[in-house]
């Protein structure tokens, strides 16, 4: 328990300190807010334009939820397809690597060529960004199963939907985890730059509109929004990592005794 407490402790102090002497150096040195605003000042800003950036960030967050969903579903079933079909794997991975070494602010504007101004460029991107370390990572966790198993359901006649069902879906829930979990904070910046294409509303739009209206506090504001929906999205992927892989650290006590 006293170990779980520093860990925790230890973060929340280096986050404060660092706060503090931010707070510091501005005072110090007078920094004008144009340049470097103060957490205070940030603070301030989050509480006074509290209801317009609850709004902007649920937009936002409407947006990467739809993406992370996309995401999750091309991810797993092309997982399954590749682990089943190797020479589809062979086929397209290439081409799938190649997708996700374009940039982002390259992409989006052919997206938007291709597909109009709508949700569809939006979503098109946000499930090119979220779908890679879902697949990838599955794809993985789907080879480890237990080489043991996996031969005494052969000896038992178990046909291969079987072994995917009961032996390779259930060893790849870890590691789909762990893509999750990168999918859930990668989503929030792709919705961000999603917004930057061309949008109405959300915090990307509140982020540009600030910007350029040289108001450095609000986009500092917009940043923490950023950040926290980011971690909340993380935490919420580990806390189901938890919830749905309980035999994890049953195995390891296992293993260590």
């Amino acid at each position: 328990m006293d170990n779980k407490l520093g860990r925790l402790l230890l973060p929340i102090g280096t986050l404060v300190a660092v706060l503090a002497l931010w707070q510091l150096c501005v005072a110090v040195w007078h920094i004008k807010p144009f340049t470097l605003p103060s957490p205070l000042a940030i603070g301030e800003r989050i509480w006074e334009q509290r209801d317009r950036l609850l709004a902007q960030s649920g937009s936002t967050l409407r947006l990467a939820l739809k993406g992370i969903g996309l995401g999750i579903g091309l991810g797993v079933l092309s997982a399954i397809v590749f682990h089943l079909i190797p020479v589809v794997r062979a086929a397209l991975s290439p081409i799938i690597i190649i997708t996700q070494n374009i940039p982002l602010i390259a992409l989006g504007p052919l997206l938007i060529i291709w597909f109009g101004f709508g949700l569809t460029p939006k979503l098109v991107l946000l499930a090119l960004v979220c779908y890679f370390p879902i697949a990838w990572s599955m794809l993985a966790g789907l080879g480890q199963a237990d080489a043991h198993l996996r031969e005494y359901l052969a000896m038992i006649g178990a046909s291969r939907l079987t072994v995917l069902r009961r032996l390779e879906l259930p060893a790849s829930l870890p590691y789909f985890f762990s893509g999750l979990k990168i999918t859930a904070t990668y989503s929030i910046t792709a919705a961000i730059v999603a917004e930057w294409l061309g949008a109405s509303e959300g915090i990307g739009y509140y982020l540009v509109l600030k910007s350029k209206g040289y108001d450095t506090t609000s986009v500092f504001a917009a940043i923490v929004c950023i950040v926290g929906m980011a971690l909340a999205f993380y935490g919420i992927a580990a806390l189901l990592e938890r919830l749905v892989v309980r035999w994890r650290p049953a195995a390891r006590e296992g293993g260590a005794r």
